[in-house]
């Protein structure tokens, strides 16, 4: 009789702990999207007031890049926290099924719309007839559309063959390109700036893609000891890949803001707006993380921490969104 009322308590007392914990999450959430309201919305409320005009198609130009950013965290997600299971002492062979392949397909696809949009000389083509695809190997930047083309292909077709691990070659091709895409040759140092881009563009897919799989992982190997183990890996992992995305974003910022200017450009341009936006989000994203951290480290049931990492990565899947748009919003220009 002991023991069924001893048990019958700690159920109780965790009933409300949860349901205490999800509304925090709710919270948190609920505050998150009022800061990206802007950028969320899509590009005009953005750019209004701002005396800038926006490119044509911006917002499905900002939705393709958001779906090619979020394909590349999918599978770098998988091949990242793959590496980590497998190292965990006694992990169970049970894994997620794999989205690689599908997420493959979406960004070909994504990639095929942009590309589309580089073939008519960066208008929306209206009809088929007006995608010069010849036109493409004649300028840098179609030949960078048609690499991420091909890339993603060829991800797909290695994520279904007996090596799936070799489609992180040309996962690494879409990041390249890329990075060498956001800064052409007539930018202030382009070099440095692609080189920014292609550690912060890295990091970032591991963190977002490879927390996302890691909770998919953790379902499969409920009732298991090295769930624990393997959230802890990841976490370890995590604060690094944050440090990362943290300083190459802030450098990358101030090289197209610099620092006297970047107070007023954050409200007056339509950039520097989103920005503000995502920076926001991060904010969130990053207490999200400690949250979770200190549930690994201190609570009774170190995957308690699973309920601040679902909250996370629905914010991290919102600073994709917001990160899409960013992209294809004009740049400040340097006072």
């Amino acid at each position: 009789m002991t023991l069924t009322r001893s048990t019958s308590g700690v159920a109780g007392e965790r009933g409300p702990g949860r349901r205490a914990a999800l509304g925090r999450t709710a919270a948190v959430l609920a505050l998150v999207t009022l800061g990206a309201l802007i950028p969320l919305l899509g590009p005009s409320p953005a750019l209004r007031g701002t005396g800038e005009a926006a490119a044509p198609g911006t917002g499905g130009i900002a939705l393709l890049r958001a779906v090619l950013f979020a394909a590349l965290c999918v599978p770098a997600g998988e091949l990242f926290v793959g590496r980590l299971a497998r190292a965990v002492p006694g992990a169970p062979a049970a894994l997620p099924r794999s989205w690689s392949a599908a997420a493959a397909a979406a960004g070909c696809a994504a990639a095929l719309g942009l590309a589309s949009v580089v073939a008519t000389g960066n208008l929306v083509p209206q009809d088929p007839s007006q995608v010069d695809v010849g036109g493409l190997y004649a300028s840098r930047e179609g030949k960078l559309a048609l690499l991420e083309v091909n890339a993603f292909l060829l991800a797909g077709l290695c994520a279904v063959s007996r090596r799936p691990g070799t489609q992180a070659w040309p996962l690494a091709a879409v990041v390249v390109a890329e990075a060498l895409r956001a800064h052409p040759p007539t930018e202030y140092g382009p070099l440095t700036g692609s080189a920014l881009t292609l550690v912060h563009l890295t990091c970032a897919a591991l963190w977002a893609g490879g927390l996302l799989h890691a909770l998919r992982t953790l379902r499969r190997w409920r009732g298991t000891g090295a769930g624990a183990a393997l959230l802890g890996r990841y976490a370890r992992a995590a604060t690094l890949l944050l440090a990362a995305v943290t300083a190459t974003g802030v450098c990358s910022s101030l090289r197209r803001m610099p620092p006297g200017t970047v107070l007023e450009q954050l409200t007056t341009t339509a950039y520097g707006r989103v920005l503000l936006a995502k920076l926001v989000l991060m904010a969130a994203v990053a207490a999200l993380a400690l949250w979770a951290r200190v549930r690994l480290r201190r609570a009774a049931d170190p995957l308690t921490a699973c309920s601040p990492a679902r909250a996370e990565v629905v914010a991290l899947g919102a600073v994709v969104a917001v990160s899409g748009l960013l992209t294809a919003l004009p740049v400040p220009i340097r006072w």
